[in-house]
């Protein structure tokens, strides 16, 4: 159990990912070992978010019984959704995420363990997929979601600003962009990167300044976007994300050639 909560605290906290993949594979082995299966199913998750970061795209192996508990345990299948949803959203896979993302919502909430440990960065993540959702859908159900999330948040960061205060920052900026409020989001964008910073989360220094190129590219501000998409990138490359790396480098390819279009028209 201390190794599946390292495991966790690790991924959360923005722990080199490739370290990350050999604590759960030792994780793994001992749990297969003794016949942890529960245990093994959810550091298999860790393992499969950090792989598909890294670019390696390795699926885990479930036994038969591990098969068994993902399709049986509300618990562990919403660990999994959980994960699936936030990989999708990192890589700006919006069906995917729509269909995890909802099946997440949809399960029973009975806390145990690790998820109760993980409690406050879920809601993190599914409040800045709520509000993307939101911006795309138009449906007040995931605003309102996201709202809640941004809510819990701000509550964590009043008892330790050093872990959630980024993470209240950059749904306050997500909600400001949802309501079309663009001084307000500049404002808690430019926070959210700033406390990330300080409080040393590489990881999600490196998602604010993406959510924030994403809003400056809405608002067709070329130098700012480029500017966040390039810090971006060269904090997910210090987290060890290399195919969050190649996605990106696609969507600037993606992004420059709509410039240039637009330029041409």
């Amino acid at each position: 159990i201390n190794m599946l909560a390292l495991n966790a605290s690790s991924f959360f906290a923005g722990a080199n990912l490739q370290r990350i993949q050999e604590q759960c594979s030792i994780t793994i082995q001992l749990c297969e070992e003794r016949k942890m299966v529960i245990f093994m199913v959810q550091a298999q998750q860790f393992q499969r978010s950090s792989s598909k970061l890294i670019g390696t795209g390795e699926e885990p192996k479930h036994s038969s019984e591990g098969q068994d508990i993902l399709a049986s345990n509300s618990s562990v299948l919403r660990s999994y959704h959980y994960h699936t949803a936030y990989i999708s959203f990192i890589f700006r896979s919006y069906d995917d995420t729509i269909e995890n993302i909802e099946k997440y919502f949809a399960l029973q909430e009975n806390t145990w363990g690790i998820l109760f440990l993980a409690q406050a960065v879920h809601a993190f993540h599914t409040g800045l997929i709520s509000f993307w959702v939101a911006r795309k859908s138009k449906e007040q159900r995931w605003y309102q979601r996201g709202n809640q999330s941004k809510l819990a948040l701000r509550s964590w960061a009043e008892s330790s600003q050093w872990t959630f205060e980024n993470k209240w920052y950059l749904l306050e900026a997500e909600e400001s962009f949802c309501n079309n409020d663009v001084e307000s989001a500049k404002t808690y964008y430019e926070k959210a990167v700033t406390s990330a910073k300080l409080h040393k989360f590489v990881h999600e220094e490196a998602l604010a300044h993406e959510l924030a190129a994403y809003f400056y590219f809405e608002l067709g501000e070329r130098e700012q976007t480029m500017e966040h998409l390039i810090l971006a990138h060269e904090k997910y490359l210090e987290w060890g994300a290399l195919g969050k790396c190649d996605s990106l480098l696609k969507f600037v390819e993606f992004m420059k050639k709509l410039w240039h279009e637009g330029a041409m028209s």
